[in-house]
């Protein structure tokens, strides 16, 4: 059920123009993969806007340039990472099935 919600809500706010560049626009806007597009940026960060708060997004902002921090926080045993990592697996689920062209 909490998975159609954020689903539903990623994809009112995808039907709305662009949003003000976020943390997750920034990065993946700056990041060397050879997929990133200012649109897909801006989808991603829609989603992100959706699923995630800012602080959250300026969390995994970081994984974009560091992909050792990601690995540390999936890893990681504390609670709060644990919390972090699944608010985050579902942000990058969502932004997979909307954004992904």
């Amino acid at each position: 059920m909490l998975n159609r919600l954020i689903i539903a809500a990623a994809a009112v706010a995808l039907t709305a123009p662009l949003a003000v560049a976020g943390p997750i626009d920034s990065a993946c806007a700056k990041s060397d993969r050879r997929a990133s597009n200012r649109n897909l940026c801006g989808c991603i960060q829609q989603v992100a806007n959706q699923t995630l708060s800012r602080s959250d997004q300026r969390r995994a902002a970081r994984f974009f340039t560091d992909a050792d921090e990601a690995q540390t926080v999936r890893m990681s045993k504390t609670v709060a990472d644990n919390a972090f990592w699944d608010r985050y697996m579902r942000f990058a689920s969502a932004a997979e099935a909307y954004c992904a062209r």
